[in-house]
């Protein structure tokens, strides 16, 4: 069952670079919980810590797309290794203003600047796609990268809050610029599958964002990720009312398990069909997947619930990845897959602070209107939009060159077999 998993690493250096990738994105669900952690421990001031997780967020949602345009340009190794110098130095100047009691404008300027952290996940999918490009192999490659993502947000949490408030408080910020530094020095010193760079005569000028089809899916994604922000928001205060906030993290560990299961199990599956109406289906599931949300009255309950709402999600991001790689010129691909991001970054900040502001005024269990309603956006952005999900003009003569490719090997191999 698990041949398709084992054969994408046949190719030479594909379990290193994806190794490396896992170590390096790590940060993106350990940072912005570590400094709300952190300043909620030494200040009390949790509108603080807000303040700067959004900060972190929005900052990542401006500099992230520049930084993979970048890439796309010159190159992994001569763009990630000075933007991941860049966050870790910012990273290390808000701890140690903290620790020396620093103003709080001069938390927000380190924070802002942090926010150059380069898409790590971007720069694995983009490598992956060098490598397998119109074979069915790169679907289980996504798929497998969807899978690693999940496991970051199931134990990133988990070491950042438990190092911070079981060690000191700048320990869990400080653990996520070292899987940085680390993971990006290690990425970028396995040369032989990092991809062409295309300089700027390759880039036809502008952004990735004119395919009206990306937009759509940044659009898309922008309200889904105001479903995540806000279900964690509430989960948290759904927890403290039920008198277990503790339970918090666990529960949306589950939520991130049900994604985890289902990207398993959709690597594995041949498929056929329109992306594009996968997609649309897949944003359905998710918003379907908030109704039951609205019933539930204790944790174990809301528990089920979040691990059945998690199976949409990691098929819908495999897709979604998919559908950017057909959308977008191959010269802009790590900014067309950083862009997806950048969307839920700022549907996170959304729903975030969307959510806390129901909770404060109407209760945790009223919180859990807005992942329904932003669900609910996602579905209609998703219909208006579907005829723009269309491959870019270049990529519909390479798509049927390489699918006769790679059709030509399939039967070369089954003729040797023979």
């Amino acid at each position: 069952m698990l041949a398709p998993y084992r054969a994408i690493f046949a190719a030479p250096g594909t379990l290193a670079f994806s190794m490396a990738g896992l170590v390096g994105r790590m940060p993106l669900s350990m940072l912005g919980i570590g400094i709300v952690t952190m300043i909620s421990q030494v200040t009390g001031r949790y509108g603080l810590a807000g303040g700067l997780s959004a900060t972190l967020a929005l900052s990542a949602a401006v500099l992230g797309p520049q930084v993979s345009r970048l890439v796309d340009r010159f190159g992994q190794r001569r763009v990630l290794r000075p933007a991941a110098l860049v966050t870790v130095a910012a990273v290390a100047g808000l701890l140690v203003g903290v620790e020396l009691h620093a103003p709080d404008w001069a938390y927000f300027c380190c924070s802002a600047v942090a926010g150059a952290t380069p898409s790590v996940g971007s720069m694995v999918r983009a490598r992956w796609a060098a490598i397998y490009r119109g074979s069915p192999t790169l679907h289980t490659a996504y798929s497998y990268e969807s899978v690693m993502d999940e496991v970051c947000f199931i134990f990133g949490p988990i070491l950042s809050i438990g190092l911070s408030t079981a060690w000191f408080p700048q320990a869990g910020p400080l653990l996520a610029a070292v899987f940085l530094a680390v993971g990006v020095h290690w990425l970028t010193a396995q040369r032989a599958t990092e991809p062409v760079p295309h300089p700027r005569s390759d880039h036809g000028g502008g952004s990735a964002l004119r395919s009206p089809g990306l937009r759509v899916l940044v659009a898309t994604f922008t309200a889904t990720g105001a479903i995540f922000g806000a279900v964690d928001v509430v989960t948290v205060a759904f927890a403290q009312a039920q008198g277990h906030k503790a339970a918090a993290s666990l529960v949306l560990s589950v939520y991130a398990l049900g994604s985890c299961v289902a990207g398993a199990v959709f690597g594995l599956l041949r498929l056929s069909g329109s992306p594009a109406r996968r997609f649309v289906v897949g944003v359905c599931g998710m918003a379907v997947s908030m109704i039951p949300l609205q019933l539930v009255g204790n944790l174990p309950a809301l528990a089920v619930a979040l691990f059945v709402a998690g199976l949409s999600i990691a098929p819908t991001m495999i897709t979604t990845m998919g559908l950017v790689e057909r959308l977008v010129p191959r010269a802009k691909l790590t900014e067309g897959m950083t862009w997806t991001s950048t969307g839920l970054a700022v549907g996170v900040a959304i729903g975030s602070s969307v959510a806390g502001s129901v909770v404060d005024a109407s209760g945790a269990r009223a919180g859990y209107v807005v992942p329904a309603a932003a669900g609910a956006l996602a579905v209609a952005v998703a219909f208006l939009g579907y005829r723009r999900l269309r491959p870019a003009p270049e990529r519909e003569g390479q798509r049927r060159d390489e699918h006769e490719h790679h059709r030509n090997e399939d039967h070369q191999r089954d003729g040797h077999v023979a």
